[in-house]
């Protein structure tokens, strides 16, 4: 038998260093090691949802849309609220298709009677807004592709080239008018299409900007762009109208504000293609998964 005195001599273990029942590993790290990395692990709790959001902010993009081939909305919205704003996007989409056309004659009208290079590139503008729109209609035809970054950029890669042309034509017209000296024609018939474009367009480019801002939808953003293009043109229309009938020497400010116009669509459509070309060739492996 073992001797009382010799059993009570052995050391005790410290109840602070071994514990009977460690934890499993989860996730790759290291299970608690007693009381005293317990009480480590409490210390540093209160950093860890910190360093985790920290981390989500700084790569939320490149997961999303690099790994997964989604856009940010996947991780913000609730599928059913995704699908109601998708719907939302299709509503505005085609009361913008039915209100630019509208906006669109009238206006082609206005600038083949009153000879008037930005009642022109209004026309073309809603007329490109009408294209856009439809684009925008096809990016949101696929209920389950609603995040689906491949077809965010391929519809943003149809509206830079259909920005491209577009201004092409609303370039070749603005300058033929100020090198041919044609100065606009006046009357209430152009105040009424430029008033109507201007705060009509206007609603609709805030529709789209608000939509796609919760969609994380650059293909609407841009058609919110188009929008308000036609806003900013529906209303330089009344101002170099009213300029030029108190000053007819200042008659090519409209065809100015018609090359301004161009440029500026020019300009964000090449942006468009730099930015959306490489990334449809990122995402072009993702689309199966629609």
């Amino acid at each position: 038998m073992t001797d009382p005195a010799t059993q009570e001599s052995y050391p005790v273990p410290d109840p602070t260093i071994v514990d009977p029942s460690p934890a499993p590993v989860r996730n790759g790290q290291c299970a608690p090691d007693g009381l005293t990395n317990n009480h480590h692990q409490q210390a540093k709790t209160p950093t860890q949802p910190e360093a985790l959001n920290t981390g989500q902010e700084m790569k939320i993009t490149d997961s999303v849309e690099g790994e997964a081939g989604l856009l940010e909305s996947s991780m913000r919205l609730k599928p059913h609220e995704a699908q109601s704003y998708r719907k939302k996007a299709l509503w505005v989409s085609w009361v913008s298709i039915v209100v630019t056309l509208i906006l669109a004659v009238a206006a082609f009208t206005v600038s083949f009677m009153r000879h008037s290079a930005s009642a022109f590139g209004f026309a073309f503008d809603a007329t490109l807004d009408v294209m856009s729109s439809f684009i925008v209609i096809w990016r949101y035809s696929n209920a389950a592709a609603v995040h689906s970054a491949h077809r965010e950029y391929i519809a943003c890669v149809v509206l830079g080239i259909v920005f491209v042309l577009s201004s092409m034509v609303i370039l070749g017209k603005a300058i033929h008018n100020l090198a041919t000296g044609m100065p606009p024609e006046v009357d209430d018939f152009l105040y009424s299409v430029s008033i109507v474009s201007g705060f009509t367009c206007s609603l609709l480019a805030v529709a789209k900007f608000w939509l796609g801002r919760v969609l994380t939808s650059r293909a609407l953003i841009t058609d919110g762009f188009n929008s308000l293009v036609g806003a900013i043109m529906g209303f330089s229309i009344l101002i170099s109208a009213e300029v030029f009938k108190h000053d007819t020497d200042v008659w090519f400010l409209d065809g100015i504000i018609g090359v301004l116009i161009g440029l500026t669509i020019l300009a964000y459509g090449f942006k468009l293609l730099k930015d959306m070309v490489p990334r449809v060739r990122q995402t072009r492996n993702y689309e199966r998964f629609e």
